[in-house]
């Protein structure tokens, strides 16, 4: 793989690369440029040339293009499955669900290609107004390794069918899949500097696409103090910015709830892409009557699922997706032991065996009895860890839930209407979801509140963060 500037790769390049790993067996997949700051300069330069041609297509041209592009990724999706799971890690089953998700997120915005028009007004005694929206010009958008693929189609469908080019930069462990599917975009039909991949460290072109005079908005999403650091930065310019910048998601448990769906709920929320997710379920708060019951089967489940390299038809979870997060991972639960600040039910080892002795794994765990002052209910805990509170009631559990810096998402099981409005009216979260958690549609907006970022991606939403509109008055 390539880095791709102007829409073609780069195939003379002659800087450093670095290296692409396996997360379940240490190995060498490949080698991509460890792009520098010129690099992201011409990226740029690119985009900026390609803009007033792009712009001038039809909306029904540019979706043209992109719902080939879907079909393409379709017909291809078993290969790009592999070669995801390979670079990051998840299951093949995860990795097919997330190559989906990006063919179904692009034709998404290809249906809401007619859809960004301006709008008429009479105004009493001053004549007639009209507003216009138009592409912004060149965008930027950042991306991490946990969902590389969705995340790029959250990023390049509303920029690209609103007119826009983009310049992305992958995350530096999963910029594979993002290469081939630019590819793929190119393949259908994508003209030349549309879309540009710069490869490389966030730290040199990261900052300079943000730096970047020519580029006129920032969609990032990742850690929140990366996060702080672009806003900082695009505050200078005034530039657009939308930032996702990960949570703490709260999942609240009541006595009148469906155990069966709860578990099931928290074992995908918790476990899915080995906790490797901005919305997985990662605080779990229940009613005092039924946490031992709850608490039980939660334990079976988590025994039950099946460990290993993501390629295997078999495995429930993979590795965690690099060694900084799996030292993180396995320093945090150490000091749940020494700290004495809950009780791990089960999990909480890196494990033995042949199926996982040189990736980065760690067993699914589950620790109950945690203080409100520990580590695992106030950091975004990005792996195979829940913690479980016990509360009283649904007053103490929305309190506990709402004890963060964090906003994302949240989700309350019940069959009490009346106890889902007022979760929905309480809880502090961008999206809350009732009797379920982690699903996130292509039609419905996705953002968080505090420190969760500020922007919302999905949904028709999307597309005003990549227009400018522009007022027109007649007086007549």
């Amino acid at each position: 793989m390539k880095m791709q500037i102007n829409g073609k790769a780069v195939e003379s390049y002659s800087g450093e690369f670095f290296d692409i790993i396996n997360p379940a067996t240490c190995e060498l997949i490949d080698r991509v440029p460890k792009g520098t700051e010129n690099d992201a300069a011409m990226a740029v330069e690119a985009a900026s040339s390609a803009f007033s041609g792009w712009a001038s297509t039809s909306p029904q041209q540019r979706a043209g293009i992109l719902y080939r592009a879907a079909g393409i990724v379709r017909q291809r999706k078993d290969e790009l499955s592999v070669l995801l799971t390979r670079e990051q890690g998840k299951t093949l089953a995860e990795a097919k669900n997330e190559i989906a998700g990006f063919a179904n997120v692009l034709e998404y915005y290809c249906g809401l290609a007619s859809s960004f028009h301006g709008d008429f007004v009479q105004i009493p005694q001053n004549g007639y107004a009209f507003t216009v929206k138009k592409p912004l010009g060149v965008c930027a958008a950042i991306i991490p390794w946990n969902m590389p693929a969705l995340i790029m189609a959250w990023k390049i469908g509303p920029a690209l069918i609103s007119g826009n080019t983009l310049v992305l930069k992958p995350a530096s462990n999963t910029p594979l899949t993002n290469l081939t599917l630019a590819s793929i975009l190119s393949e259908a039909g994508l003209s030349a500097g549309v879309l540009n991949v710069v490869t490389g460290p966030g730290e040199v072109v990261g900052e300079t696409l943000v730096k970047s005079p020519k580029v006129k908005k920032i969609s990032f999403t990742g850690e929140v103090g990366t996060g702080k650091r672009i806003a900082e930065l695009a505050a200078g310019r005034m530039k657009r910015v939308t930032l996702e910048l990960g949570g703490s998601d709260p999942m609240l448990v009541c006595d009148d709830a469906n155990l069966e769906d709860a578990v099931a709920g928290a074992l995908r929320g918790r476990f899915y892409n080995c906790g490797q997710t901005c919305t997985a379920v990662k605080r779990l708060f229940v009613f005092e009557s039924v946490a031992e019951e709850l608490i039980k089967k939660l334990e079976t489940g988590i025994r039950n699922l099946r460990l290993g390299n993501g390629l295997h038809e078999d495995i429930d979870m993979g590795p965690l997706n690099n060694r900084k997060q799996w030292e993180y991972i396995k320093q945090l639960v150490r000091d749940v032991e020494e700290k004495d600040e809950g009780r791990i039910i089960t999990g909480g080892r890196v494990p033995e065996g042949s199926a996982c002795s040189k990736g980065y794994f760690f067993e699914p765990t589950l620790i109950t009895d945690v203080p409100v002052e520990s580590r695992l209910l106030k950091e975004e805990v990005f792996g195979p860890v829940l913690p479980v509170v016990q509360v009283k009631d649904l007053e103490e559990a929305i309190e506990a839930a709402n004890n963060s810096c964090y906003g994302l998402g949240a989700s309350i099981w019940t069959k009490n209407i009346d106890r889902a409005r007022i979760g929905f009216e309480q809880l502090n979260a961008g999206i809350i979801w009732l009797n379920q958690h982690l699903k996130v549609a292509p039609e419905v907006p996705f953002g968080g509140t505090k420190e969760s970022g500020i922007g919302r991606e999905n949904g028709p939403d999307a597309l005003s963060e990549y227009l400018d509109l522009k007022t027109v008055m007649l007086k007549t």
